[in-house]
């Protein structure tokens, strides 16, 4: 789907035989849907009007967002530094719970004179 650089290949044009298209545009489809479903929810769908399925030249579905403002594409990384930073704090707190429980256990283990 991508060069060495990580940058996806070019969409594709002229459609080659024994290339899976309809496979990678139904991927990418399925992608775009999510993405429009959580646009529309935040109430940010009329801020992607070019926000479409597509497929690139080797078969790979690929997401396109179209033309976008530079506010809403400010607004778009906020989101994602405000989702992965929840989701870093989640998985602390999953940490720190399990651990917790862990401790608990061992310490209740050591009273009975068991082992874990």
């Amino acid at each position: 789907m991508t060069d060495p650089r990580g940058v996806c290949r070019k969409r594709a044009e002229n459609l080659m035989p024994g290339v899976p298209y309809v496979r990678g545009w139904a991927d990418g489809k399925r992608g775009a849907d999510a993405l429009a479903t959580v646009l529309r929810a935040l109430g940010l769908d009329s801020d992607f009007p070019g926000l479409k399925a597509d497929v690139n030249v080797t078969g790979d579905g690929v997401v396109s967002l179209g033309t976008i403002r530079p506010d809403v594409a400010k607004l778009l990384a906020s989101l994602l530094v405000v989702g992965l930073t929840t989701e870093m704090a989640n998985q602390t707190v999953r940490t720190a719970t399990r651990t917790e429980s862990l401790s608990v256990r061992g310490e209740t283990a050591n009273r009975e004179g068991r082992e874990l």
